[in-house]
């Protein structure tokens, strides 16, 4: 079913010469594919080039080969613990420019602090969250239009 929605959703963002295509690249590092169709289809109603990986190890991987203009990056993962792949991606010179945006099911206020105060990260979106704020979100850390 989410297979279905997403291809027709693709179809007329492809038929939609009216939206703005922003050009920027995301790539959202998660291990629930429902939620990386969910946001593949929030962003990309705006335009956004969104890439989903399963899991740390591949999200590292990926970084590396696409180098993105934005990671939306989940926290707690079975393969490798989103917080490595953050210190692998400030670590490396490569992407150590990119930005980092933490999406996660830890939302207690610590862990907002933690992350944005001493890991450094873009941005902090506890899960479950509204579609107007990742697009808020997003927006603001890729300086994009509304």
């Amino acid at each position: 079913m989410v297979a279905k929605v997403l291809e027709k959703f693709q179809q007329h963002v492809l038929e939609d010469h009216s939206m703005a295509d922003r050009g920027k690249h995301i790539l959202y590092i998660e291990d629930n594919a429902e939620m990386i169709d969910l946001v593949e289809i929030i962003l990309g109603t705006k335009g956004y080039k969104v890439t989903g990986v399963l899991g740390g190890a591949e999200g590292w991987k990926s970084i590396q080969e696409l180098l993105p203009d934005l990671v939306l990056l989940d926290l707690m993962m079975p393969d490798v613990d989103g917080w490595e792949v953050y210190q692998n991606i400030r670590d490396t010179e490569a992407t150590q420019h990119i930005p980092v945006v933490v999406i996660t099911a830890k939302a207690q206020q610590i862990d907002r602090v933690l992350a944005e105060n001493v890991a450094g990260v873009q941005g902090y979106l506890p899960k479950p969250f509204k579609n107007v704020e990742l697009l808020k979100l997003v927006q603001e850390v890729l300086g994009t239009p509304a």
